[in-house]
């Protein structure tokens, strides 16, 4: 994976992402809008904002700065925002997840949704998010990660070659995140096509909490749409 392949993979989702993806990602939105909005007035940083599905579900007192590498997307991000008068929306900005232009302590949530199979090293997306996340602030980071059943299991690994051209990683191991000094791992949730796609629940400079991996509660289950 490198920049050049992940902008053009996304050139040509952009015009289609909404339709096909999301109702597929639904059920993950639903739980990161659900873990944000439960603080009151949380300047958030979105990853990977892509065309900004989330945006309009962010809580109205909100401070939210969504990224993405796309300039496809993003403009389309930026049309919702402006025609839902989406207040809570501070800005978005074309950057790299990998070298983010922020001061360390910046925000109090930090979210990643479908974005760490995406970008070409996810150890440096962890630590940048990591950086730019207050102490004892949220990093949430939804992703598909590799099956283990053992025919779907085959079938990722088959797609691995093209990697490049979809513009993600198929076969991406949960256990490929990496262990951070000080970031810690509370929550692992399944969602999404019954849990073929995870939440990954990090507290920034917090002692971890043993939290074992468990279901979405009814409401935030993924449903259709």
């Amino acid at each position: 994976m490198d920049l050049s392949s992940i902008k053009s993979a996304y050139r040509r989702y952009a015009r289609y992402y909404d339709a096909v993806f999301g109702p597929i990602f639904a059920g993950g939105r639903r739980l990161a809008m659900e873990m944000v909005n439960a603080e009151p007035a949380p300047r958030v940083l979105e990853v990977g904002v892509g065309t900004g599905l989330s945006l309009p579900d962010y809580r109205e007192d909100a401070r939210v700065v969504g990224i993405d590498v796309s300039p496809d997307m993003l403009q389309i991000a930026k049309e919702r925002a402006e025609e839902g008068q989406l207040k809570q929306v501070e800005a978005l900005l074309e950057m790299d997840a990998e070298c983010l232009a922020f001061a360390d302590d910046s925000f109090d949530c930090v979210v990643a949704m479908y974005v760490a199979s995406v970008v070409p090293n996810p150890d440096k997306l962890m630590r940048e998010m990591q950086r730019v996340c207050v102490p004892g602030g949220d990093v949430l980071v939804i992703n598909h990660f590799a099956s283990s059943h053992p025919v779907v299991r085959r079938v990722e690994r088959a797609l691995r070659p093209l990697s490049r051209l979809v513009g993600f990683r198929p076969d991406m191991e949960l256990d490929s995140l990496p262990e951070l000094p000080g970031l810690n791992r509370v929550g692992v949730h399944k969602t999404n096509l019954f849990g073929y796609w995870k939440l990954v629940h990090y507290r920034n400079g917090e002692a971890p909490l043993a939290e074992p991996e468990q279901p979405l509660t009814p409401r935030a289950a993924d449903q259709p749409g």
